[in-house]
C-alpha cells in the first residue's frame, strides 16, 4: 500500500525494461531501500480493491471523455487479465497500485498509462483502504452479532439458574446465569453501535481528490463513488488524500470489542477455575505433562486479544500524530494496524461465540454457591428496611448477622442487639427468611434489567429485537455493496 507521492497524470509510456516500473523509470529504480520502501509483501490483501477501484476510474474518464472508449476497452481488458493472473503474477512494484499499472501497459503499451490520468496514488490508496475495510468491518459486525446471539440464547436457558454475583471478585449478591450474559449482550450492542458509526464513515470516497489539490480534468467524483459503493465523497481534496481518521475510529471501534470479549474471557476463565461453568472440549486443552488438566486455553487468548487491538490503535495514533499535509509516507504503515485489529478481534469473537454457545452452566453447583459470603446481605437488609427501619439501622443489623453466622437466629440477635427489639416485633421473620434463600432474593429483584426471571424474560425481548435490527442494517449495507458491484460489472462488460 505504498503511496509513493505521485502529480495527477494525464497518460504514461510503458516500462522501459523489467527492472522499471512506470513510475520509478531508470532513475528511481534501483538502490538498497527500494525493498524498505516497497509494500508488496503486504498488498495482497487490496489487490481486489484496486482493480474495482481502477475499473471504477476508467468508466468515469470514459464517460466524462477524458480516455476514449478504445482505451477504456483495452484497459478495463487488460485489468481482467491481470485479475485473472492473480496476485502472485503482478511485476515489480513499490506497490500493488503501481504493479497492477505496470502490468496494464505492459498488456496494452502506452495507452494503459491513461488509467492513471486525473489521480494519484494518494487517492487511489486511500479509496483501496476504505473499500477494503468497510468489508473488514461488516465481517466484525456479524461476528459480534452471532456472539450476542449465543449471549442470548444462554439467557433464554439460563433464566432461573442462580449463580454467584461478585464485586472484587468477592461473593456479592446472588445472581443469575441469565442476567450475567445479558450484561454483555448489553456491552457488545453499544460496540455494535460503534461498528456501525464507523462504517458510515469508513465509507466514503476520497477518489478525485488527486495528489492533495484536486485535478484539472472534469472528473465526476460522484460517479465513482457511486460505482464503489460509496455513501459520498470526502469533500476536501486535501483531507480526502491525507486523513486517516477513519481508520483510527475503526481501530478504536474494534479495541472496545475486543475489551468487552477481554472481560467476558476473564469471567468464564473463572468461572471455570470455581467449577461454575464447563467449557466445551472443543474450546479447552490439557497440559503436555499434567494429564488431569482441562485448560479454558481460547479464553485466554480471547482476553490477550485486547492487547493486541490496543497496540494497534496506540501504534496508528502514533504513526499519525503530528503528520504535516498532506501525503507523508508514513501512512504506509499505519494501514497494517488496522488489518491486526481487524483480524484479531473477529477472530477472537468467533471463538467466544463458540465458548459461550457450548458451554455447560451446573445448575445445582451455581445454585449452592450464590448464597456464599452471605451474598443475601442486601436482600435481609431491604426487606428490613421495607418494613420501616432505616437503611442504615438495616444495615448495621446485617453486618452484625454476617459476623454471627449469617442466618435467621443471627440476625435475630442482632436486631435486638440494635435495637432492643426482637425480629418479629420488626418485620415478619418469613420475609427475612426468604431474604436469605438465594433464589428467592433473585426472584425478588424485579426491577427494570434486575435478575428476576421475569425481568430476565422482558429485557430479552428488546434484546432480540436489537440484534434483528442491527442484522438488518448490516444486511442492507451488504446488499448495497453487492448492488454496487453488480453495477460496476455493467458498466465494465459495456466497453468490453
Amino acid at each position: 500500500m505504498s503511496d509513493g507521492e505521485d502529480e495527477t497524470a494525464g497518460g504514461a509510456g510503458g516500462a522501459s525494461d523489467g527492472s522499471d516500473t512506470v513510475v520509478r523509470r531508470d532513475r528511481f529504480s534501483r538502490g538498497p531501500a527500494r525493498s524498505f520502501l516497497s509494500s508488496m509483501d503486504a498488498d495482497d490483501r487490496i489487490f481486489a480493491a484496486d482493480l474495482d477501484v481502477d475499473r471504477a476510474h476508467v468508466v468515469m474518464l470514459a464517460e466524462q471523455g477524458v480516455v476514449s472508449d478504445d482505451d477504456a476497452e483495452d484497459i478495463l481488458g487488460a485489468l481482467a487479465d491481470v485479475e485473472s493472473a492473480g496476485f502472485d503474477a503482478l511485476p515489480d512494484g513499490e506497490d500493488v497500485h503501481e504493479a497492477i499499472e505496470t502490468a496494464v501497459v505492459e498488456r496494452v503499451g502506452e495507452a494503459g498509462g491513461k488509467m492513471h490520468t486525473a489521480r494519484s496514488r494518494n487517492d487511489e490508496v486511500a479509496a483501496c483502504i476504505r473499500y477494503r475495510l468497510r468489508e473488514d468491518l461488516l465481517d466484525a459486525i456479524e461476528a459480534v452479532l452471532a456472539l450476542r446471539g449465543a449471549l442470548a440464547d444462554v439467557a433464554a436457558a439460563e433464566s432461573e439458574t442462580v449463580m454467584p454475583g461478585f464485586t472484587h471478585l468477592q461473593p456479592a449478591q446472588p445472581t443469575t446465569v441469565a442476567h450475567w450474559a445479558l450484561s454483555y449482550e448489553g456491552t457488545l450492542a453499544r460496540d455494535t453501535g460503534r461498528l456501525l458509526d464507523a462504517y458510515g464513515r469508513v465509507n466514503e470516497s476520497p477518489l478525485g481528490a488527486a495528489a492533495f489539490a484536486g485535478t484539472t480534468f472534469d472528473v465526476d467524483r460522484e460517479r465513482t463513488a457511486d460505482l464503489l459503493g460509496f455513501d459520498g465523497v470526502v469533500t476536501n481534496a486535501t483531507d480526502a488524500a491525507a486523513s486517516r481518521d477513519f481508520l483510527l475510529e475503526a481501530v478504536a471501534a474494534l479495541s472496545s470489542v475486543a475489551v468487552t470479549c477481554s472481560g467476558l474471557a476473564e469471567d468464564v476463565v473463572f468461572f471455570a477455575n470455581r467449577g461454575f461453568v464447563d467449557v466445551s472440549d472443543d474450546y479447552a486443552s490439557t497440559s503436555s505433562i499434567m494429564p488431569q488438566k482441562k485448560n479454558p486455553d481460547t479464553l485466554e487468548l480471547v482476553r490477550a486479544t485486547a492487547g493486541d487491538a490496543l497496540g494497534a490503535y496506540q501504534g496508528l495514533a502514533t504513526t499519525l500524530k503530528g503528520l504535516p499535509r498532506a501525503y507523508n509516507r508514513d501512512l504506509q504503515r499505519a494501514t497494517g494496524h488496522a488489518w491486526t485489529a481487524a483480524d484479531s478481534v473477529t477472530g477472537a469473537v468467533e471463538v467466544a461465540t463458540g465458548a459461550v454457545a457450548t458451554a455447560d452452566w451446573p445448575a445445582e453447583d451455581l445454585e449452592a454457591a450464590a448464597g456464599e459470603g452471605f451474598s443475601t446481605a442486601t436482600g435481609v437488609a431491604d426487606a428490613l428496611a421495607a418494613a420501616g427501619l432505616p437503611f442504615r439501622t438495616a444495615h448495621e443489623i446485617v453486618a452484625l448477622a454476617a459476623e454471627a453466622g449469617a442466618d435467621l437466629g443471627a440476625v435475630d440477635d442482632a436486631a435486638q442487639e440494635v435495637t432492643g427489639e426482637s425480629l418479629s416485633d420488626l418485620v415478619d421473620p418469613e420475609l427475612v427468611a426468604a431474604a436469605l434463600d438465594p433464589a428467592a432474593s433473585v426472584a425478588e429483584r424485579d426491577s427494570t434489567g434486575g435478575p428476576a426471571p421475569a425481568a430476565v424474560r422482558e429485557a430479552l425481548g428488546d434484546v432480540l429485537a436489537g440484534i434483528d435490527a442491527d442484522g438488518a442494517a448490516v444486511g442492507s449495507e451488504r446488499a448495497a455493496l453487492a448492488d454496487a458491484q453488480r453495477d460496476l460489472a455493467a458498466e465494465v462488460a459495456s466497453y468490453v
